[in-house]
């Protein structure tokens, strides 16, 4: 050891390795403790099962916890996990109860054989986990948010969209003197659409989210641009809110005849100074076998820019929306805001993202890179739960903003209809940003701004829309945060010493065969035994009511 005196500092260095915990350490050891009190991590090792030779003592537990600790972790390659994992291989495996820590090579032979049965045994335990604890409040009341139209029925709402990830291949020559080239991504990617990702072949995940408490139920990986009309096929039945590119519609008579009078409402975000026209036109036809639809078609005037959304026709840009929500509970109005604000999926899969990044390369097989989006799904929904822990709020209700405009005039039409005429305040249009825009005469006009809206003989209620759900950031940030920054101790002692000689006893011929041992022998393979040294791990900034609701001994 040497050391440097400077006036009131005192420098000291030695030559002795002594790693740093990683930052993420300590919500690994939160995350499995709350996993093992709920008995999930038995379920796994019971229930998730696969053979196969070439994995050495190992079982799917033990690859399952490698892959809970990378998706916690958020390390960006397995490589740079090992390498921080290492010098802490046997505290980590000693919290699921495992001996030894599969190699990396190891683990990449287990992603690229695994099959479709034990991954699909893994999704189903983990959406019973999902259901078996819903988000309570502090007295323990379970809440679940939700919908409520303007009749006031309630609605759940899901989010269900793809996302992707692309893949570059270098160019190979193809003639008739070589043989075909092998590439490693054929089994996981095709050519499709790859959006603003670099890239010649691309893997589409289409996902299903909560909408009201932002938890994951689920995700189906195909290769390129995905087969996500089956997982829509599944959900016949269901209200729906969709945009589409069907822009044929546009074209048929019943359209072109609601397009030709005065809009339905008039639709602006208050972030946004993009002012839509909506059309509602119930019944129709659409796809080729000619189903019946609502369709709302939102039109706003064009910029210089071509529209990067909708179709351009007449110095108009045209947006679809199809929906089978009921017009006496959903205006069109509510169908556009239900899709462009509170059903937003963007912001999710953005955080998903920035913290997990679940369509990061982690095998080369199909079920390899299925299995590992299966556990970090799992992963976001526990942040979520154990944040709720730490902050059980209740759940929140937003009321869908009204305009600021009072119905002046009503009047019928010749064809039944009802024609409002609605108008402001002009306190509420001088210091409105948008008056130069709004009004003809911009400030020097006297007179508040007036909007006519043509109604159809249409009974829609009166109740006001309610949006129920939770924050989609706080929960699942308290957790991530909880003990990044905080100290935490790991001692390791060394294995006690058996008293007992054991005796050898001469194996059959089952038992030398590896492949013939009973599922119970092969997990008691990688077992940690009791003599095993024993692992003390002491975390600091833990609240003494989180701690207990995790079955862990405060100090």
């Amino acid at each position: 050891m040497t050391s440097i005196a400077d006036g009131s500092v005192h420098i000291q260095t030695s030559a002795e390795s002594v790693p740093s915990t990683p930052a993420w350490f300590g919500e690994v050891v939160l995350m499995v403790a709350h996993l093992r009190k709920q008995g999930t991590l038995s379920k796994i090792s019971e229930r998730v099962r696969f053979a196969r030779r070439r994995f050495g003592h190992y079982e799917v537990i033990d690859f399952l916890a490698v892959l809970f600790g990378y998706a916690i972790s958020g390390e960006r390659t397995l490589e740079a996990f090992y390498e921080r994992l290492q010098p802490f291989a046997v505290p980590f495996m000693a919290l699921f109860r495992r001996d030894r820590l599969p190699a990396r090579s190891t683990l990449s032979r287990f992603l690229a054989a695994l099959t479709e049965e034990p991954v699909e045994a893994l999704r189903t335990l983990f959406l019973e986990d999902l259901e078996s604890r819903p988000l309570t409040t502090d007295s323990n009341e379970k809440q679940t948010g939700g919908l409520v139209d303007r009749a006031g029925s309630g609605w759940v709402v899901f989010d269900i969209d793809g996302t992707r990830e692309a893949a570059r291949q270098r160019a190979l020559p193809q003639t008739e003197d070589v043989p075909p080239p092998f590439r490693r991504l054929d089994d996981v990617c095709a050519a499709g659409y790859t959006g603003r990702k670099r890239g010649e072949v691309v893997r589409t995940r289409t996902v299903i989210s909560q909408a009201h408490s932002f938890q994951w139920l689920g995700s189906v990986g195909n290769r390129g641009n995905g087969r996500y009309r089956h997982v829509l096929s599944d959900l016949a039945g269901f209200g729906f809110v969709t945009r589409g590119k069907e822009y044929a519609v546009l074209d048929h008579p019943l359209v072109q005849a609601r397009l030709h009078l005065p809009p339905d409402q008039v639709q602006q975000r208050p972030e946004s100074q993009m002012v839509r026209s909506l059309y509602d036109c119930p019944g129709v036809p659409v796809g080729s076998e000619g189903g019946s639809c609502r369709v709302v078609v939102a039109t706003h005037p064009a910029s210089k820019q071509k529209s990067s959304v909708g179709v351009t026709r007449s110095d108009l840009v045209y947006e679809l929306f199809f929906t089978n929500l009921p017009q006496q509970a959903f205006t069109a109005t509510d169908v556009v805001e239900l899709y462009l604000h509170r059903g937003a999926f963007e912001p999710q899969l953005s955080d998903e993202d920035a913290e997990q990044d679940p369509d990061r390369w982690c095998s080369h097989s199909a079920w390899g890179q299925e299995c590992w989006q299966v556990i970090s799904q799992w992963v976001w929904n526990l942040r979520l739960e154990l944040g709720h822990q730490l902050h059980p709020d209740p759940v929140r209700t937003t009321e869908f903003a009204l305009a600021l405009l009072f119905a002046h005039e009503q009047r019928r039409e010749a064809d039944g209809s009802l024609r409002v005429v609605y108008g402001a305040s002009i306190r509420s249009c001088r210091p409105c940003p948008l008056r130069e825009q709004c009004q003809w005469q911009g400030s020097t006009t006297k007179k508040p701004r007036q909007i006519s809206v043509l109604l159809h003989p249409l009974v829609v209620g009166e109740a006001p829309l309610l949006w129920r759900d939770w924050s989609r950031r706080e929960y699942r940030r308290a957790c991530i945060q909880l003990v990044r920054q905080q100290c935490v101790k790991v001692e390791v002692d060394p294995p006690i010493a058996r008293s007992l000689t054991l005796t050898s006893v001469p194996l059959s011929r089952a038992e030398r065969a590896h492949y013939r041992l009973t599922f119970a022998q092969r997990l008691a393979r990688n077992a940690r035994l009791d003599t095993s040294g024993r692992v003390t791990i002491q975390l600091f900034g833990v609240p003494e009511h989180f701690a207990i609701s995790l079955g862990l001994a405060p100090v």
